[in-house]
């Protein structure tokens, strides 16, 4: 499989889908001020992801969960537990994450998908060997669909 990657936002990028690293929904999601790419979705895409979001209750590190993509114009978010109780990414919760991901884009047929670098934002985890544990996870699983890893990088004004 082919993983390009690029440098800028997230929600930017022209494909189906997107991921998002979140916690494992034991603190309510109205609790939360999210930061990084939580809050830029809740910032353009509003409140319906994560009130979906909040339904699924307790999800185990690494697992994933689909909800629509409110007010953006993505097919659905793919919502990852990157980081645990105490905002820590680890190599299992990034490679459970994307392993996971991928599984949800197979299974409701999504064309492309754009993953952020888990774990490298609140995750407190180097981005770099993030970005390498991804690649490696990514390497080893199967998907048809076209795989971007955004590194983020603010908009120049």
């Amino acid at each position: 499989m082919k993983v390009e990657i690029v440098r800028g936002d997230l929600l930017d990028q022209p494909v189906e889908v997107i991921v998002n690293t979140w916690n494992r929904n034991i603190i309510p999601w109205w609790l939360l001020l999210p930061q990084g790419v939580s809050g830029a979705i809740k910032k353009r895409g509003g409140l319906q992801p994560f009130r979906e979001l909040g339904k699924f209750g307790a999800i185990p590190l690494g697992q994933a969960v689909i909800t629509s993509a409110g007010k953006l114009s993505y097919r659905a978010i793919i919502h990852v537990v990157g980081i645990n109780l105490f905002w820590f990414a680890s190599e299992k919760s990034i490679r459970g994450s994307v392993k996971n991901a991928i599984r949800l884009v197979n299974e409701n047929n999504f064309t492309s998908v754009a993953f952020p670098v888990i774990g490298a934002g609140s995750g407190s985890f180097r981005q770099s060997r993030a970005l390498e544990i991804m690649l490696d996870e990514l390497d080893r699983i199967h998907t048809d669909a076209k795989v971007t890893i955004v590194e983020f990088q603010k908009k120049r004004r």
